[in-house]
């Protein structure tokens, strides 16, 4: 869209000086019309039949037109025509590591743990359009759900797959972090990082957890850890009844905090506690805006000049009133 601008507005302060033309020429104009004149008999016809002499005013009108229109011209009109292009720089590759072991079906948060984060981490991708994304699933044992991909809906449909009885049941924390740390390893990206999520105690793998963030220190690659889950008690699944319901009990609930603000400062990264739905959707949020992708928007200035429009009419309403006053109007003036 065009945008109209003057280089040198300044010059416009002198328009202030048309309105005293206006009045010098009504003063000039009583002052030179004669108070007597004796015309001749055909002089008296034909002025009398003549409108010309209620038009010579037209003729001032058309000089301070001109003049207006130059001194607008000195102001340099000109249109800018500013367009821009987005210049995406290169993203951030992010591995979410999340734990589906059993007491991820816990209802402290609604409808359940791994529901209410598969929903949040969904929002959180499909806010994200220039980085890639990597899923990794860890409960006894860890795989990769999803590699390392720029196809969003690949990694929506990965995160809503997630379940429990994935795998076989724990919480190896050190395996999750381990996978997740090798999808990324040789990543190219300047900006790594992995998103683990837990809302246990580590309890089984082979990989031990301060291990695992070493290795994610040593790639520059920084990891966020949450701890999931109420403070205090739980409904959480301890076994089946006859119709294979689970049956939910009052338990308490364990994280390993200490564990995973270690691994969080081990690698710069930091470490939250998702206490509800709402908190854990903060959570996203703050992280999200903690590493955001750097795009640089560039803008394109096409400048018109129109200045030449003006001195071109100016030039022709002044050519025009000379003519007149030559011609036309020559013997009323």
């Amino acid at each position: 869209m065009n945008n109209f601008e003057f280089v040198n507005p300044e010059y416009l302060y002198l328009l202030l000086i048309l309105p005293f033309l206006a009045v010098w020429y009504f003063f000039k104009r009583n002052k030179d019309t004669p108070a007597l004149s004796m015309p001749g008999v055909s002089d008296f016809l034909q002025q009398n039949k003549s409108i010309l002499p209620k038009l010579r005013p037209v003729l001032y009108l058309l000089r301070l037109a001109g003049i207006s229109l130059l001194i607008i011209a000195l102001a340099r009109p000109r249109s800018v025509d500013i367009s821009s292009k987005t210049k995406k720089q290169e993203g951030i590759d992010i591995v979410m590591a999340v734990d589906v072991s059993g007491s991820m079906l816990s209802k402290d948060l609604k409808p359940s743990r791994l529901e209410a984060l598969k929903e949040v981490a969904v929002s959180f991708v499909k806010e994200r359009p220039n980085d890639r994304f990597a899923i990794v699933a860890y409960a006894g044992e860890s795989f990769t759900l999803c590699p390392i991909t720029s196809d969003h809906k690949v990694i929506v449909n990965s995160i809503r797959k997630m379940k429990w009885g994935l795998l076989e049941d724990g919480t190896a924390i050190g395996m999750g972090l381990g996978t997740a740390v090798n999808r990324l390893k040789d990543s190219k990206s300047k900006s790594k990082v992995i998103i683990l999520l837990t809302d246990g105690v580590n309890n089984a793998g082979m990989i031990d957890p301060i291990t695992a963030s070493e290795l994610a220190a040593e790639n520059n690659i920084k990891v966020y850890t949450i701890g999931i889950g109420t403070k205090g008690m739980a409904p959480t699944p301890v076994g089946y009844d006859y119709n294979h319901k689970f049956i939910y009990r009052n338990m308490p609930v364990e994280i390993d905090e200490a564990l995973l603000k270690q691994i969080a400062k081990k690698t710069d990264g930091e470490y939250f506690r998702a206490t509800s739905n709402t908190k854990l959707k903060k959570i996203y949020s703050q992280i999200d805006e903690m590493q955001k992708t750097v795009v640089q928007e560039l803008k394109f200035y096409n400048y018109n000049e129109e200045f030449r429009y003006y001195v071109l009419l100016a030039g022709l309403l002044l050519l025009i009133e000379i003519l007149l006053r030559n011609t036309v109007f020559r013997n009323f003036l």
